[in-house]
């Protein structure tokens, strides 16, 4: 038996995944030729389509924690895992993730997918990697997507979420990942550590960013939200803080909050 099936998944086609959420609104599903949907929640305040990190999938405990805490605020999670990190899990050996371009292919087949079940607008985020991905997907329009013609019903982002954005490589803050933001149009949120090591609040501060992403920045925490001990946090604090930024911002769709140009006080 699979991983996902030892952790309850329930295998269903795509086709059949609307009625299936009828049943088990917060169910866990194994969706045939797509991977393992799991739906944390009510959608009071919004829906957010949220994507792993390139070394741990949804069932990791940061992931755990932030989507629980997020879906207690009123916002409905939806986590996948993308295909290499279902072969993580079946085989219990590391691997990288594949390409950037084929992650963001993947990440497009859920979207067009999950969109076309909801009325309302399905917003989008990841954990680093996955943060990433989610920007990616939003800097492009939806219609000029192979896939978007095959579900003409497809929408507009409505805005991203971001936790742990991957700015540079560790070893190669030259190397921003920064070129296709300015084409994003929708409202955007990075929670951000202050030390985390692919974007340091210090290193940022310098960086020329669209007026539509705004930054929240937890005291002291890593790429995982994690403080030193001496600052008296705990990620369990910063992570809580985190999804409370985030369920104002995905409540607000990106506006009414007060800010100080980039960042959200």
């Amino acid at each position: 038996m699979s991983h996902y099936a030892l952790s309850g998944y329930i295998e269903v086609l795509p086709q059949a995944l609307k009625e299936a959420l009828k049943r088990q609104p917060n169910g866990a599903f194994l969706v045939q030729g797509m991977g393992p949907l799991a739906v944390h929640g009510q959608a009071r305040i919004g829906r957010l389509l949220f994507a792993h990190g390139a070394g741990a999938g949804q069932q990791s405990p940061f992931m755990r924690q932030f989507v629980t805490s997020l879906a207690d605020r009123g916002v409905q999670v939806l986590c996948i895992d993308f295909p290499y990190m279902q072969k993580m899990q079946e085989t219990g050996k590391r691997r990288p993730p594949p390409p950037i371009a084929q992650t963001l292919e993947q990440f497009a087949q859920w979207y067009v997918l999950l969109d076309s079940l909801f009325d309302e607008p399905l917003w989008i985020g990841g954990k680093s990697m996955g943060g990433r991905v989610a920007t990616l997907f939003a800097s492009k329009q939806p219609t000029s997507h192979p896939l978007a013609s095959e579900q003409p019903s497809v929408s507009a982002v409505p805005g991203v979420v971001v936790a742990g954005y991957p700015f540079h490589p560790t070893k190669a803050p030259e190397k921003l990942r920064l070129d296709h933001w300015p084409a994003i149009d929708c409202p955007m949120l990075v929670l951000q550590g202050e030390r985390d090591p692919f974007g340091t609040r210090e290193e940022v501060a310098g960086y020329r960013l669209p007026q539509n992403a705004q930054l929240a920045w937890l005291k002291d925490g890593d790429h995982d939200f994690k403080p030193r001990r001496l600052s008296g946090l705990t990620q369990t604090v910063l992570i809580d803080e985190a999804t409370q930024v985030a369920a104002s911002f995905v409540r607000a769709h990106g506006s009414g909050l007060a800010e100080v140009g980039n960042v959200l006080v």
